[in-house]
């Protein structure tokens, strides 16, 4: 049996990036997670009933799509994509036109060294823009939240060029790129839509706010977010369990349905047959996650490693969020009389789903891209287990886990003392979180190899 973990790391040493470009989206990341958890113990107040406007749970929830999420999938996907699809890393400036650095310090021969161009300088501008749009939308200073919005709009659609170009020259793995092409396309409404919703507080909105919303949540978390987790979820599974490669008729059809379903809530959020539509795309939407929650179970049953730890514990919570979010989809949709409902759905789709099942991804693939970097140039590459602290992710499992079931309880409750013990807990175990990081980012230095003398490193 030829494992996707074979097909997936044969050549991938002269594929990666430097550590130092998907390790900075990491590290933000991580930090942004923190901040989250802080953002929401300042409205606390709010939290239970929230539904929508300026305040600090609309920045906090920000901070988690665009600070954890959207940076996350950036690097992941400008790191992971060009090893799935076999092609060749290009200059670290802009992965377009160049051949893959020699060294982990330095660009490509030829390639430009300045640090404002391609993944460089995507940070620099998405960085303090997610940093601006959070605190904006946190004291209600519009100027500092329109700043940052031209911020990460200007560096999300230099990364949908990057990614753009990265699928235009895959080769493999049909089913990630359909995914990938997918998400790309979702990205660019989210992006639409996100100026609307901008323009709308300044009294110029380009679509009426109901549209741009429902167009804005259904693209942002199921199709950006939901379709790069997905795609990248057939290959990272397989190759941490150590099974096959999922059949790519399967990956394709289950794309087609996650296509089918967005395409039909976008036709529904212009007012054509709402209700009946939304039904229908969340009936679609429902067979599509079945189909890939089959092959992922497939690809655990049938890997020759069994034991995965807390971090497919978190996979599997994530994933049963997931369907539990469909659920609070349809709830909405037949609008339920459930109160606080909107915020038990975003609860579970944004903090039960996507949060849960990144950062147990995170756990697997941040000490696993820390090996192969400190292992580059030399026969016995550290395991990925002794660059990693298991007491941290400990903290962090319970502390997650106990955090979202307080802010569930909160608002069943309309508590805000209970969700402001939530968000407290919750930031217990982000800072344990970046504790693990930081570790990680030390040890993998320690064991990195030296770089030569005359290579200067790239920024």
């Amino acid at each position: 049996m030829k494992t996707a973990a074979g097909v997936f790391l044969g050549g991938a040493a002269s594929r990666l990036l430097p550590a130092s470009i998907p390790f900075r989206f990491f590290g933000a990341a991580v930090a942004f997670h923190l901040l989250a958890w802080l953002a929401l113990l300042a409205g606390a107040n709010q939290f239970p009933r929230f539904s929508g406007g300026l305040g600090w749970p609309l920045a906090a929830l920000h901070l988690v799509t665009l600070g954890v999420l959207v940076m996350t999938a950036i690097g992941a996907s400008l790191q992971l994509l060009p090893v799935a699809t076999r092609q060749p890393v290009r200059s670290t400036r802009w992965p377009a036109a160049e051949s893959q650095p020699p060294s982990r310090f330095a660009p490509a021969p030829g390639g430009r060294r300045s640090p404002w161009g391609g993944p460089a300088a995507i940070w620099w501008l998405y960085t303090p823009g997610v940093a601006f749009v959070a605190f904006g939308m946190g004291s209600g200073l519009l100027l500092l939240l329109g700043v940052g919005a031209v911020a990460v709009a200007l560096a999300l659609l230099a990364y949908a060029v990057l990614l753009a170009n990265n699928l235009r020259g895959a080769r493999g793995m049909p089913g990630v790129v359909a995914h990938g092409w997918a998400a790309l396309a979702s990205l660019l409404v989210v992006l639409v839509t996100a100026l609307s919703l901008a323009c709308a507080y300044l009294g110029a909105p380009l679509l009426s706010r109901t549209t741009a919303l429902a167009l804005h949540i259904a693209f942002a978390a199921y199709g950006f977010m939901g379709l790069l987790a997905l795609g990248l979820s057939t290959i990272l599974v397989p190759m941490f369990a150590l099974s096959a490669a999922p059949d790519e008729r399967h990956v394709l059809a289950s794309c087609a349905l996650a296509v089918t379903a967005l395409a039909l809530a976008a036709v529904a959020a212009f007012g054509v047959a709402p209700q009946p539509l939304r039904v229908i795309a969340i009936a679609f939407g429902s067979v599509a996650v079945a189909l890939h929650l089959r092959l992922m179970r497939e690809a655990l049953r049938t890997g020759m490693r069994r034991e995965l730890g807390r971090s497919f514990t978190l996979v599997r919570i994530g994933w049963a969020s997931l369907v539990v979010s469909l659920a609070g989809a349809l709830a909405v949709a037949l609008d339920a009389p459930l109160a606080g409902l909107p915020t038990l759905f975003g609860l579970t789709l944004i903090g039960g789903w996507l949060l849960t099942f990144l950062l147990g991804i995170l756990q697997r693939i941040l000490p696993f891209l820390a090996s192969m970097h400190a292992g580059r140039g030399s026969k016995r590459p550290p395991v990925p287990s002794s660059l990693s602290a298991d007491r941290p992710l400990a903290i962090q499992f319970f502390c997650h886990l106990a955090a979202l079931a307080g802010l569930a309880l909160a608002v069943v409750a309309d508590s805000p003392p209970i969700a402001a013990l939530a968000a407290g807990v919750g930031a217990l175990g982000a800072a344990a979180f970046a504790g693990f990081f930081l570790i990680l980012l030390r040890r993998m230095r320690a064991r990195a190899p030296t770089p030569h003398p005359c290579v200067t490193p790239a920024a």
